[in-house]
């Protein structure tokens, strides 16, 4: 296990001092990154390396899943439930499926655990002093690294300024002024606070958890059951399923309209509706909030280019001054190779480049958030809160009691063509980007 410098203090003392300071917790998020390649964990403080540990992650038949997840529960003490209660101390869970970060006798900086990060004893312990429930751990194939980003589409907390009125704008009241026998009315604001300063909305509370992600067919459907009913069509109970009431609704809605009367879902179908409700275009994409694991906000936005494939993302806030209204957001940019049905199914023509050294901006360039949206998640700002950004959805890892999981797939050998003109093209192999730190 290595330590760096970062700002003047070492990661042990600044892991004592905040253990001692905050009961075990740390309030100010360090980005914990897992490379399977050089078999290395990291933690970032922002955008600069605090620590290093070697680890071992799955061996061949018991790969480590990659992608974003965070930590769900932790245990010091704790025995596998798949693998003959073989004990896991220190036990940091990232899925519930089975995977977490634990503590091993046996950590030989080559693949050789059943799936699980194994960590040296005394690095996993520290570890787990200073790490939180809902803290973010990536996993990737590569090493990859945080870096600053700047963009006018992230979050920054809220700051309102109270409505004085002007004096040109207040209301006139009579008032008795000597002024021969005649009153006259004179221009009065109720009195008011001599110093006015902004009412910066602040949050002790956990951080946020925001995905953006393209809109899938539950939310289509929901959104589709909405916009029936409100057009006297009673589609039932909006819950995103093609059930009984809602096939009769879309039917009268096509008898009405001069359509096909099948009760089927389609593009075509979806349009008219949004069209007769004056909704304009349907939406393609998705903004979802999560708090303490869970849901708390979930409305349409629009992705602008949906050929292009957003690709798979996570941003991390820090240093949230809420008195300033400002935020330090920093950004990785993951490989995530999705299926040719995935592409086909999500109309997507042109696959993300993560290596591209503008990928978050031009990802981010293309989402259109309302404004009231905007404000609204912007006033729940706080430190540490986080951004994924993903074409995939809601994977089967997001669910009840986590924060949205982003599982990637790492390029095949089975893709390493693709499709021009009817020919088969091989993709060029990309310079490796990996740095060994000895």
């Amino acid at each position: 296990m290595k330590f760096r410098l970062a700002t003047g203090m070492s990661i042990l003392g600044l892991m004592l001092s905040c253990a001692t300071a905050l009961g075990g917790t740390l309030e100010g998020p360090l980005q914990i990154m897992v490379s399977k390649d050089l078999q290395e964990l990291k933690i970032y403080d922002g955008g600069v390396i605090v620590a290093t540990s070697r680890v071992s992650t799955g061996k061949a038949g018991h790969s480590t899943p990659t992608g974003i997840f965070s930590i769900l529960e932790k245990k010091r003490t704790h025995f596998s439930n798949l693998y003959d209660s073989a004990p896991m101390p220190f036990m940091q869970r990232l899925t519930w499926s089975g995977i977490a970060l634990h503590a091993s006798n046996s950590v030989p900086s080559y693949p050789a655990s059943h799936g699980c990060v194994r960590l040296p004893n005394d690095f996993a312990k520290t570890l787990f002093s200073v790490t939180r429930r809902g803290g973010h751990v990536l996993i990737t194939d590569g090493e990859t690294a945080p870096q600053r980003i700047v963009h006018a589409a992230l979050f920054k907390p809220v700051i309102v300024v109270p409505d004085t009125p002007l004096l040109s704008e207040a209301g006139l009241r009579p008032a008795l002024i000597e002024a021969g026998d005649k009153s006259v009315e004179v221009a009065m604001t109720d009195p008011k606070p001599e110093i006015v300063t902004p009412i910066v909305q602040k949050t002790e509370q956990d951080p946020i958890r925001i995905l953006v992600t393209r809109r899938g067919e539950r939310e289509m459907l929901v959104d589709l059951q909405r916009l029936l009913t409100s057009l006297g069509y009673d589609a039932g109970i909006p819950d995103g399923l093609h059930g009984k009431q809602t096939v009769t609704a879309i039917r009268a809605f096509q008898l009405a309209e001069g359509l096909t009367e099948d009760g089927i879902i389609s593009p075509a179908l979806v349009a008219a509706v949004y069209a007769k409700a004056g909704k304009g275009t349907p939406p393609n994409g998705q903004i979802l909030v999560r708090q303490k694991f869970k849901p708390l906000i979930e409305e349409p936005i629009t992705i602008r280019n949906p050929e292009i494939a957003l690709g798979t993302h996570f941003l991390l806030a820090r240093a949230v001054d809420a008195d300033k209204g400002k935020a330090d957001w920093y950004g990785v940019s993951m490989d995530n190779q999705l299926p040719q049905g995935t592409l086909k199914r999500l109309g997507i023509t042109t696959e993300a480049d993560a290596s591209a050294p503008d990928a978050i901006t031009r990802t981010l360039d293309r989402l259109d958030i309302p404004e009231d949206m905007r404000n609204r998640i912007s006033g729940m700002m706080g430190e540490g809160a986080s951004l994924s950004i993903s074409d995939t959805g809601l994977g089967p890892e997001t669910g009840d009691g986590t924060d949205f999981i982003t599982v990637t797939r790492k390029v095949q050998k089975a893709d390493a063509s693709i499709v021009q003109g009817g020919k088969k093209k091989k993709k060029k192999k990309k310079a490796s980007s990996v740095t060994v730190v000895n």
